[in-house]
């Protein structure tokens, strides 16, 4: 069922018969009789007012007239077939979208899809990242991992990666920088921001120093940068570039090979982090891709 051709009606016939330049011919491929495909042809010439095919000795060949017509029917009765194709397949297969922001999926989703692909090969996955994830940007069959607070979500929301930080560099950074022995010292220190709308919704090196009742302004010009993307935070801080703020679960698989160093205490907000948001309407994709993260961040 899924492979028989889309009922396009003269169009097909005609451009068979124009690939075969035979009525008989085009009849058998298509399942038809001779008389039914002639019945056809006849029709469409008395319709457009022109002969289309020139009968021989052997099979038929097309006039100008019909050529001209052929061109066009041929190519788009292979582009119609081809799109076809396109959307059975998308039907059959199983699939499933992810909205998040470009951190999570950069740093957590993508180097823990090898697995979720050897559980599910035939799965088809879109991840859609934007710079901050709103939840009402998802599709009602979608499946959401946000950044906020609980009282941001519904009940329903499960909290994935609860907020952690903790300032992190490189181990070159470290050595010709450390140690830092107390915040205040991290705070004359080169800084990597990650610039977002004020308030920040996360720890940023303002609350964070806050936090140890540490002001930074007397430590203010120390050649700071700041990045709208923590992808970019992260790459800064692995060129050896300052410190950055480390996520704990985007920057942990750094952390434990070593590239990246913590040098100073961590805080958290407990109730504060990246949230799983699924669907509305709930399919065993999302259903499956849900538990999967779940289990991938020990929740």
């Amino acid at each position: 069922m899924a492979e028989r051709p889309i009922d396009l009606g003269w169009m097909r016939i005609f451009a068979e018969i124009g690939r075969m330049g035979s009525l008989s011919s085009a009849a058998a491929s298509l399942g038809l009789t001779q008389p039914a495909v002639s019945y056809q042809i006849r029709r469409l010439e008395e319709q457009i007012g022109v002969t289309l095919l020139t009968r021989k000795h052997r099979g038929v060949e097309l006039t100008a007239e019909g050529q001209r017509l052929f061109d066009i029917v041929a190519r788009s009765v292979d582009d119609i077939d081809q799109v076809t194709r396109r959307l059975r397949s998308e039907v059959e297969r199983p699939s499933i979208r992810l909205h998040t922001d470009y951190a999570f999926s950069s740093l957590w989703l993508i180097p823990r899809m090898h697995a979720f692909r050897l559980l599910y090969p035939d799965m088809d996955i879109q991840i859609i990242a934007t710079q901050r994830m709103e939840r009402d940007r998802s599709g009602e069959g979608d499946v959401s991992v946000v950044f906020g607070s609980r009282a941001d979500f519904g009940r329903d929301a499960r909290l994935l990666l609860p907020e952690k930080v903790a300032p992190v560099c490189s181990p070159g950074f470290l050595e010709r920088n450390g140690p830092f022995a107390a915040p205040a010292d991290l705070a004359r220190s080169r800084l990597v921001h990650l610039d977002t709308a004020a308030p920040s919704p996360w720890f940023d090196w303002r609350s964070y120093f806050s936090e140890f009742g540490v002001g930074r302004e007397a430590y203010a010009g120390q050649g700071d940068l700041s990045f709208n993307t923590y992808s970019l935070v992260v790459q800064a801080a692995l060129g050896e570039q300052g410190l950055a703020l480390g996520w704990m679960g985007l920057v942990d698989t750094l952390l434990a090979t070593g590239i990246l160093s913590v040098a100073g205490p961590m805080i958290e907000a407990p109730d504060r982090g990246y949230w799983l948001l699924q669907p509305k309407s709930r399919t065993p994709q999302s259903e499956q891709l849900s538990a999967w993260m779940l289990a991938e961040a020990g929740v």
